[in-house]
């Protein structure tokens, strides 16, 4: 009852077809949901924006989709807009079992975005998912989704400064992969202690 998996924003707008579509994003669904049974925990995280969200380039005049912006947090990337509160590209895909404990449902203030599973990218405000992991005696945490370089790996890097035990299965994860952001985001989760199987 130590385990958890979890399931990072395998929605439409992250697949093919979707506003920020993650190549091959579809075909993680088919080994997230075989790997399910195994565990007792079962936990999905949901990007959530409200329209107009700050991190889409949409609302910063002259920049474009990919064009990074200084935020008071940090350098964000700006995203086209994707997973609006409620539209069908925010919704998880029609093939993902979502029978799972819980969903945390991350992006929904306008002026901060969400990466990592556990807290905004402001890095103080939290999603909650850590008090809920402690409170059920969960240690160790298995991460999928989408993807690898962004949600999947601020998760992970969350996870470990938190003192969880984090395993990446490679198999049930796809990246972006912006100007070489996959294998730097690989190295930084080896280097903090996330194990990939």
């Amino acid at each position: 009852m130590t385990e958890a998996l979890i399931v990072i924003d395998v929605q439409n707008d992250f697949c093919p077809g979707g506003a920020l579509a993650v190549p091959d994003g579809d075909q993680v669904v088919a080994p997230i949901n075989a790997m399910m049974a195994r565990f007792d925990t079962v936990i999905l995280t949901q990007d959530w924006h409200p329209a107009g969200h700050s991190s889409f380039a949409s609302t910063h005049p002259g920049r474009g989709p990919f064009d990074t912006q200084e935020m008071p947090y940090g350098q964000q990337v700006l995203w086209p807009d994707h997973c609006v509160q409620g539209s069908g590209g925010a919704a998880f895909h029609p093939d993902l079992r979502t029978d799972g404990d819980l969903i945390i449902r991350k992006g929904f203030r306008p002026e901060v975005d969400s990466y990592s599973a556990f807290f905004e990218n402001d890095q103080t405000t939290p999603t909650g998912l850590e008090g809920y992991l402690r409170t059920r005696g969960i240690t160790d945490l298995t991460l999928v989704g989408l993807a690898t370089d962004f949600c999947v790996a601020f998760s992970a890097l969350d996870a470990r400064r938190l003192g969880f035990s984090v395993r990446v299965v490679p198999e049930a994860c796809r990246a972006i992969d912006l100007e070489g952001s996959l294998e730097a985001q690989i190295e930084n989760m080896r280097q903090c202690g996330v194990k990939f199987a």
